[in-house]
């Protein structure tokens, strides 16, 4: 409970500081002031127009996306690591990312004309999330069951097609901004963040979070191995397809509303481990808390390092990212 604690001052507090810094910085005062009196119509109005409007519809949606995408990413880290017996896997693996990236690449290139027109950018990625996940769930499912090799190969494969499939549709563009928007989105970013883009992906996070937390002892004996889990009267293939089908469709939500943010699901679940241990009772929970603040430390650092310039959120997690993943790898061999 105290780490919890402690993850939900650290989440307030990052939230704070995102909403008010960047080009026009706030005091966290006028920050707190805006938001209580959009929610509730009380306090005095002592700030600007322009104040409001930074806070209340640029800076809060894009903060609380953040929260939600670092949530889920988190949550679906530590489930992917179960589900193929892997501590060095991440959301990513199973291939799906690179289907939404294929969507949206699509719509950013071709949406303005045809059949394609007036689809939007989110409903693409996910529609191309949902894609690489029908190929992935075809390619597991031959020869029976679905062996963690079979999921992380089918992911790997599709992955790589639909990486191809996206390069060659990036080749298509017409101008220089139209390829840097591509480039950017695939690299992640939550500067499209709006209110209306936001309740879905956290009911999404939070509906896939309880699913999950039900399955909690289920996922502690399938890390153990299959026949532990099988011996504990865990209908192990049945898990698989679950834990598949709910760690694809809260990925496909993320990358759809935030581009490839890669690390993310990598890193927290590593760092949850070392603070609160390995039930995955409390894992689950102290990773969306975690996830979700650092994303939005993240996020404020891509907004500010560079300022006016905004570096997308991908390079930010992998320059973080990539040195741990080295480090846990070394660790790993010098077990064996």
């Amino acid at each position: 409970m105290r780490v919890a604690g402690l993850l939900v001052l650290a989440l307030a507090l990052a939230l704070t500081l995102a909403v008010s810094l960047g080009p026009l910085d706030l005091p966290v005062g006028t920050v707190w002031g805006i938001v209580l009196h959009k929610l509730t119509g009380l306090g005095a109005v002592g700030w600007a127009p322009n104040e409001e409007i930074v806070v209340w519809q640029v800076r809060l949606p894009r903060a609380l996306l953040a929260a939600v995408v670092g949530a889920g990413l988190g949550v679906v880290g530590a489930v992917t690591q179960a589900l193929v017996r892997n501590p060095l896997a991440d959301p990513y693996l199973l291939g799906i990312s690179s289907g939404a990236s294929l969507g949206a690449v699509t719509i950013i290139v071709y949406g303005g004309a045809g059949a394609l027109a007036g689809i939007g950018l989110p409903t693409a990625a996910f529609a191309g999330a949902l894609i690489a996940f029908g190929l992935v769930w075809v390619i597991a499912r031959r020869g029976g069951g679905y062996a963690p090799m079979r999921l992380v190969l089918g992911g790997v494969a599709v992955g790589q097609l639909l990486t191809g499939l996206t390069s060659y549709v990036v080749l298509q563009a017409d101008d220089e901004q139209q390829t840097k928007g591509i480039l950017f989105w695939m690299l992640g970013s939550l500067g499209g963040a709006e209110w209306r883009l936001l309740w879905l992906p956290a009911i999404g996070v939070a509906v896939g979070l309880i699913v999950l937390l039900a399955r909690s002892r289920a996922l502690n004996a399938l890390l153990m191995g299959d026949e532990t889990a099988a011996s504990l009267g865990i209908d192990v293939a049945r898990l698989r397809r679950e834990l598949f089908v709910v760690t694809s469709a809260l990925t496909a939500l993320m990358v759809a509303v935030s581009g490839a943010i890669g690390f993310v699901g990598l890193m927290v679940p590593h760092v949850v481990r070392l603070l609160a241990g390995t039930e995955y009772r409390r894992l689950l929970p102290l990773s969306a808390l975690t996830g979700a603040v650092l994303l939005v430390a993240v996020d404020v650092v891509a907004r500010t390092a560079l300022e006016p310039e905004e570096i997308p959120i991908g390079i930010v997690t992998a320059l973080i990212g990539a040195p741990l993943f080295l480090y846990l790898l070394d660790r790993r061999l010098e077990r064996r």
